[in-house]
């Protein structure tokens, strides 16, 4: 199989209680078991969130007979999904360079070294 990778960002609301939530909520104790096994359901095999500041930066690997549009509408539909997506909106701003259809912004790659190596 296949995989395909997207990087992805967005900014929490810059306050330290809702960051300090929104770090607790996701640890493997607090998080809905629901949500990871919905995620891979959909068709992502992994997906990290880093956090810098008021940064988020995330990482999404999907199967190559997705995209990654359809793994989201998939979870969409998927038991406490748009519960979850809703409480997180709460804590999450989009980034100004964000598409009008992107929640997450899409990153553009700027260096690959398996690119560069042969």
């Amino acid at each position: 199989m296949s995989i395909q990778r997207t990087c992805m960002a967005l900014d929490l609301i810059d306050d330290e209680n809702r960051i300090l939530a929104y770090e607790q909520i996701h640890r493997p104790e607090s998080i809905w078991p629901e949500i990871p096994v919905g995620i891979r359901e959909a068709g992502v095999v992994d997906m990290q969130i880093y956090r810098v500041g008021t940064r988020l930066f995330m990482i999404v690997d999907y199967e190559e007979n997705t995209s990654l549009k359809s793994a989201f509408e998939k979870m969409g539909t998927m038991p406490r999904q748009p519960e979850w997506a809703t409480l997180m909106a709460s804590f999450q701003k989009e980034l100004p360079e964000a598409k009008a259809d992107e929640h997450w912004a899409a990153m553009t790659p700027v260096f690959l070294l398996n690119d560069h190596i042969q």
